[in-house]
């Protein structure tokens, strides 16, 4: 985190009445890091929990492989590069191993000892609801998904599930952001009733996506400590605001969320920002629309997430393609 409050700086120039400067992204610009599995609605590739390990001078990256249904998230990986653009795979993990209906997005810390944890959420094969759950590994490339052990579900969270978790750490804490499903007052009746029989919740019209953060000292035993961006009564993220990326430039946190208005949008959801002085209260700056869009098709650009290495920022980001399926792209900000 220190690297990235570093390199956001030099971005900022001396401007003493100007405390923090959002990067320009173009994503006409990026850099094509993975290509989606087959052209068309359905083929995406994403998701992607970025680090970089200044240890080994490797930049680490996972991502979520998907197809249409009845696939969805059949596979993740992790890949590791020594420039933060070509990557080569070292880990890999299919829907099977968790006997689960689909995989979506995970995320990738070194933990405050030194081995590695990662954190993936999946459609729990018990009852349908998403959850997460944690592994840990010597490297990247040795997590064994047999020795996983619960993280949050939709049981412990008192939730309709819980996915897509973004890890920091701080202070010898871990602070774990993730999406949520919320009943709202427009799920009645039968919405209710068969909001899990797809295995998305997500994808019902039944709940509203929130985003809340929980805290552990061991990166095994969370709690929750509340809510931190809920969707707005009105405006294009009324339906999501999914937490995607935490960055700290002093005096603020600025966080990247995906947001969409309506249950249509879901998987085609476009990214906006939030910002707290306190990492407790939360303003949505991007109120009258998203920060990021893609050039094409349904204009979704969503899962940004941002490591820091050698004073430049990469961002890392899942895009709609022309012919409907996604790409995982890199624009990498320069000082």
């Amino acid at each position: 985190m220190h690297d990235a409050v570093n390199a956001v700086d030099h971005l900022h120039g001396s401007d003493l009445r100007q405390w923090a400067r959002m990067p320009r992204i173009d994503p006409r610009q990026g850099v094509t890091v993975f290509s989606p599995p087959a052209p068309g609605q359905g083929h995406w590739v994403g998701a992607p929990s970025a680090t970089y390990d200044p240890e080994s001078g490797t930049f680490y990256l996972y991502r979520r492989i998907r197809y249409p249904r009845p696939v969805r998230g059949g596979e993740c990986r992790i890949a590791a590069s020594q420039d933060g653009l070509r990557f080569t795979d070292i880990w890999v993990m299919s829907r099977d191993q968790l006997e689960s209906s689909s995989i979506e997005r995970s995320a990738l810390v070194r933990s405050f000892e030194g081995d590695w944890l990662l954190f993936v959420s999946y459609v729990d094969p018990s009852d349908g609801r998403w959850r997460i759950d944690g592994m840990r590994a010597p490297s990247p490339d040795s997590f064994q998904p047999a020795k996983r052990w619960p993280v949050l579900t939709a049981e412990s969270t008192g939730t309709q599930g819980v996915k897509d978790p973004v890890v920091y750490k701080s202070a010898g804490e871990y602070y774990l952001f993730f999406t949520y499903a919320h009943v709202g007052a427009q799920a009645e009746g039968t919405a209710q009733l068969r909001m899990h029989e797809s295995g998305d919740a997500f994808n019902t019209g039944a709940v509203l996506s929130r985003s809340a953060v929980a805290v552990s000292r061991d990166g095994q035993h969370f709690s929750v400590l509340g809510d931190v961006l809920v969707p707005p009564e009105r405006g294009w993220d009324r339906d999501t605001t999914r937490t995607t990326c935490v960055v700290y430039v002093p005096p603020q946190f600025i966080m990247f969320y995906d947001g969409k208005a309506r249950v249509e949008e879901n998987y085609e959801e476009r990214c906006g920002y939030a910002v707290s002085f306190d990492f407790a209260r939360w303003r949505r700056v991007t109120v009258d629309g998203p920060w990021l869009v893609s050039p094409w098709g349904s204009e979704s650009l969503r899962y940004l997430d941002v490591a820091a290495a050698q004073g430049r920022l990469f961002a890392y980001y899942e895009m709609c393609l022309p012919d409907g399926s996604h790409e995982l792209r890199v624009n990498v900000i320069e000082p």
